[in-house]
C-alpha cells in the first residue's frame, strides 16, 4: 500500500533528532534570512537613488526633446508645431534656443550655456522646487530675468542681494573681423532672479533666460535649436515618442529623458544588477548550509527510512519529504529576512535613521518595489531547490 505523505512526515520528524542537526538547520535559515534581508535593503536603496536622480533631472529636462538630425537649428516655418501641440498626450511644450556664451560678474567671468525658454518651461519643469535662493521668474513688468545654476553662481561670486546684473557676451553669427574681437560678440545684461541646485552636470553649465532675450541676439527670428515637450502620462512615453518620430520623419531626432541621459541610467541599472548578482552568489554559498543539514538529517534518519519503507512508503515519497524540508528552510529564512528588511526600509523611508552627510538629501533614499520581492523569492526558491534536490537525490538513492 502507499503511505500518505503527512503520516510518513509525521512519523519521520516525530523522532528525536540530534542537536547538531537542529543547530545547522537554524544556521541555514539564518543565513538565507540575512542574505534575503541584504538583497531587499540594497535593491531598495538603489531604487531610491534612481528615483532621486530621475526626480532631479525631471526638474530641468523635458520628457521628450526634438532636435534637427542635421544642422543646429529647426526652421519653424517648415515644422508642424500646431500638429504636435494638438497631439493627444502632449500637455506642454516650450521652444528652446541654447548657445554657449561668456558670462561676467564684476571681475569674475566664465563660460556657460544660456538656455532661452518660454514661460511654459516653468510649468513643464519643477525648477521652483530646486531653488536655493530667489524665485523662478523669467519675465516681469517687461524686464528679463535669469535663473542661474549654482556652480556658475559660485564661479562668478554672484549673490542675488547685491542687485548687480550679469554681463552676457553672445557670439555673433556669420563672418566677423578677426582683428576686432569686440565686434565678434553681442553684449547684453540681465538681472538674476534665482539660483538653482540640481547636480554639477547642470548647475555648472546652464543659465535659463527668456527665449526672446537670446533669440534677438542670435538673429533666430523663426528658428530654434530644440522643442521640449511634457506629456500627461509617463506610461505613454514610448508610444508618444514613436508617434512623433513617425510624423516628423528622419529629418528630426526625437529623444526621451532616458535616451538623453542613457549613460547615467544604464550605469545605475548595471550597478544595481551587479550588486544583486554578488549578493545572490553569497546567498548561493549560504545555501551550502542547507545541503549540509539535509545530508546529516538523512544520515541520522536512515533507520527510520527503512521502517517507513517497510510500512509501504515509496522512494519518491521519502525524497519528497526531505526535499520539502529543504524548501521550507529556504522559505522560512527568506520570509523572515524579507519581513525584517521591509521593516528596516520603511523605518528609513519614514524616519530617515541613516543620514547622508554632504548630500543633496538629508538621508539615504529607499524605495520598495514589488518586482524586487518576486525576484528575490524566485532566486531563493531556485537556489534552495537545487541545494535540497542534490543531497536528497544522491543520498536517498544510496540508502534506498
Amino acid at each position: 500500500m502507499n503511505l500518505p505523505l503527512h503520516i510518513a512526515r509525521k512519523y519521520l520528524f516525530s523522532k528525536k533528532t540530534k542537536n547538531i542537526i537542529n543547530i545547522i538547520s537554524w544556521i541555514s535559515m539564518l543565513s538565507i534570512g540575512v542574505g534575503s534581508l541584504a538583497l531587499i535593503v540594497v535593491l531598495s536603496v538603489f531604487n531610491g537613488l534612481q528615483s532621486l536622480v530621475e526626480s532631479m533631472y525631471e526638474s530641468f529636462e523635458p520628457d521628450i526633446k526634438i532636435t534637427a538630425s542635421k544642422g543646429k537649428t529647426i526652421d519653424l516655418s517648415l515644422f508642424p508645431l500646431e500638429e504636435i501641440e494638438q497631439m493627444e498626450g502632449v500637455i506642454h511644450y516650450s521652444k528652446v534656443i541654447e548657445e554657449v556664451v561668456g558670462v561676467k560678474n564684476g571681475e569674475k567671468q566664465c563660460i556657460a550655456t544660456i538656455k532661452g525658454v518660454e514661460e511654459s518651461f516653468l510649468d513643464m519643469s519643477n525648477l521652483d522646487s530646486v531653488l536655493v535662493d530667489g524665485s523662478a521668474v523669467l519675465k516681469s513688468n517687461g524686464i528679463n530675468y535669469a535663473i542661474v545654476g549654482y556652480g556658475i553662481a559660485v564661479r562668478l561670486s554672484m549673490y542675488l542681494q547685491s542687485g548687480e546684473n550679469l554681463s552676457i557676451y553672445i557670439p555673433k553669427r556669420g563672418n566677423v573681423s578677426s582683428l576686432n574681437l569686440a565686434s565678434a560678440f553681442t553684449f547684453k545684461q540681465i538681472t538674476p532672479s534665482s539660483i538653482f541646485y540640481i547636480n554639477p552636470d547642470i548647475d555648472d553649465k546652464y543659465i535659463v533666460v527668456p527665449l526672446e532675450f537670446i533669440q534677438s541676439s542670435l538673429d533666430y527670428e523663426n528658428k530654434i535649436t530644440s522643442l521640449e515637450l511634457s506629456i500627461a502620462s509617463k506610461d505613454q512615453l514610448a508610444v508618444i515618442q514613436e508617434r512623433l518620430q513617425q510624423k516628423l520623419g528622419d529629418e528630426y531626432k526625437v529623444e526621451n529623458r532616458y535616451e538623453m541621459n542613457a549613460l547615467l541610467y544604464k550605469t545605475n541599472q548595471a550597478e544595481k544588477w551587479i550588486t544583486f548578482m554578488i549578493l545572490a552568489f553569497i546567498l548561493l554559498i549560504a545555501a551550502f548550509n542547507i545541503l549540509s543539514s539535509l545530508t546529516i538529517l538523512i544520515m541520522d534518519k536512515k533507520e527510520d527510512i527503512k521502517v517507513l519503507r517497510s510500512m509501504g512508503a515509496s522512494k519518491k515519497l521519502i525524497q519528497k519529504i526531505f526535499f520539502t524540508e529543504g524548501i521550507l528552510i529556504n522559505l522560512i529564512g527568506a520570509g523572515g529576512g524579507l519581513l525584517l528588511g521591509t521593516i528596516i526600509c520603511l523605518i528609513q523611508q519614514h524616519f530617515g535613521i541613516l543620514k547622508l552627510s554632504g548630500g543633496i538629501v538629508e538621508y539615504y533614499p529607499v524605495e520598495l518595489q514589488g518586482l524586487d520581492f518576486i525576484l528575490i523569492l524566485f532566486t531563493v526558491i531556485l537556489i534552495g531547490g537545487l541545494s535540497s534536490y542534490l543531497p536528497v537525490k544522491v543520498l536517498t538513492k544510496k540508502l534506498l
